[in-house]
């Protein structure tokens, strides 16, 4: 589709891509419908020919057992009993009456049983046969094909039984008819069914295009309506007149555009916020080294506070490093299943000189418990939410680490004995950049660590931990399910 921007028109092979997409669904319906009648009406056709063949053999069948029978009236007997001489004399007119034209010939023969001829066409060879066991009809009667003077030629042999005075004998009577009439008409009558099924085929092929067009043309204008939107308009489709067919796909697409535009939201608040807080430290870095270089203040302090500086700055960035990656791994997906209570225990010997520092009372118990995740965000996970429990724990205060597991889920609980948070940084917390009352950190750790919970289908959850209605310290708790039970 064309648009006022010449900076979306679409390349010759996108174009090819929507033509060939666009178009599939109405070929894979043409195909689906028009192949399996065409089919059919082929199957149904030859089985008509047959059938209608069939019918003309049986309708001239009868006019060669009427000729036989019209002959068999021409035999008499000569002699006495079981001697008995057959005698014929039968003028041709008497086949006249049952030729239909004058393409088709009419010959006969007339024997005994012994193949002897006593009238017709000696060239017409004798019957040797035997009559089937239950024929069409209560004559003595059998019809076979055969060939007479290089011309092929449907045969009706009767039996005739003879009886004059005391005279018996029994007469074989053949009639034989050329198959040009039989043919003509079979050709007449499969070209007439051809035409009968070809003009229902393409009426069927046209209505079934027509009602295909239709049906798929609601598809059609969605796509005109997708294409002509604007970058970055992700409201609802609006399609009212759409078939039901039609309206879980566009919820569906509502449902992921509307999370679309709630991730460019966030990404869009996150780039705004990120900015802020780097360009803070930038700034105060910038001051204390002017200060530095007019001599404001001694060397010694100002090299301090720019170390100090450059430190936030620093785990600013590797935060918001890390923040990018939980996004980017969320997108891929986990194929091994790691041991929680190692990666906890590892962490905290990575974090022990901190742990000394403040000469805290520290206690650690796991027990094994494997997540399908990938070792990084695990290792994250336990990282930050351990280093935000030691930065809040008071010096000479307790610690406590455990990693609890049931049949489901594993639960990482660290206690510690800082003062805990109220009811509304509770909430806020897990937002970026959102940090304690002593903005001593970033504001993204718990926000990584909120990120990575549900990614890997958990929760996490900060409780106070009160006694005799004062708080002495917070509960965080991180639930993740086990690997044999995530998805």
């Amino acid at each position: 589709m064309k648009t006022d921007s010449p900076s979306r028109k679409p390349d010759a092979t996108t174009r090819a891509v929507r033509s060939i997409a666009g178009t599939s669904l109405r070929r894979y319906l043409l195909l689906g419908i028009l192949l399996p009648i065409a089919l059919f009406i082929l199957v149904d056709t030859f089985s008509l020919y047959r059938q209608a063949l069939g019918a003309v053999n049986t309708a001239y069948d009868r006019t060669l057992l009427a000729s036989a029978k019209s002959i068999g009236e021409h035999v008499t007997a000569v002699g006495d009993g079981d001697l008995a001489q057959l005698r014929a004399t039968v003028p041709y007119a008497a086949l006249e009456a049952f030729e239909a034209d004058n393409h088709s010939r009419m010959v006969y023969r007339i024997s005994n049983l012994q193949g002897d001829l006593i009238d017709g066409f000696e060239a017409l060879p004798a019957w040797h046969g035997r009559l089937p066991d239950r024929g069409p009809y209560a004559a003595l009667v059998d019809f076979y094909d055969d060939v007479y003077q290089g011309d092929a030629v449907r045969v009706a042999v009767l039996l005739q039984p003879v009886a004059m005075n005391r005279a018996r004998a029994m007469a074989v009577v053949q009639v034989a008819e050329t198959l040009e009439l039989r043919h003509t008409l079979a050709r007449q009558i499969l070209i007439d069914t051809l035409w009968r099924q070809a003009a229902l085929v393409a009426t069927i092929a046209l209505v079934v295009v027509l009602v295909v067009q239709r049906a798929t043309r609601p598809v059609r204008r969605l796509s005109a309506q997708l294409q002509a939107r604007p970058d970055g308009d992700l409201t609802p489709l609006q399609a009212p007149d759409a078939p039901r067919e039609l309206v879980p796909l566009i919820d569906a697409t509502n449902s992921i555009m509307s999370r679309l535009q709630h991730l460019l939201a966030n990404q869009k608040r996150f780039v705004r916020d990120a900015a802020h807080q780097l360009r803070t430290p930038l700034a105060v870095l910038k001051v204390q080294v002017q200060s530095a270089l007019r001599g404001d203040v001694e060397a010694t302090q100002a090299l301090h506070e720019i170390n100090h500086t450059v430190s936030r700055a620093t785990a600013l960035a590797n935060q918001m490093l890390s923040m990018a990656k939980v996004a980017q791994l969320v997108q891929q997906p986990a194929t091994l299943a790691i041991d929680w209570a190692k990666v906890v225990r590892e962490v905290a010997l990575d974090l022990s000189p901190l742990i000394a520092a403040k000469d805290l009372d520290f206690d650690i118990a796991t027990s094994s418990a494997r997540i399908l995740t990938h070792d990084w965000m695990l290792r994250e996970l336990a990282r930050n939410l351990l280093h935000n429990a030691i930065r809040h724990t008071p010096p000479h205060g307790s610690l406590i680490v455990q990693l609890l597991s049931d049949e489901q889920c594993a639960t990482l609980l660290i206690s510690d004995s800082g003062s805990g948070i109220s009811p509304e940084l509770r909430e806020r917390l897990f937002q970026p950049f959102a940090s304690g009352e002593d903005r001593s950190g970033s504001g993204l750790g718990l926000a990584i660590c909120h990120e990575i919970v549900l990614a890997l289908g958990g929760s996490l959850s900060l409780i106070n931990r009160e006694e005799l209605g004062q708080v002495n310290g917070l509960n965080t708790s991180a639930r993740l399910p086990l690997a044999q039970n995530a998805v």
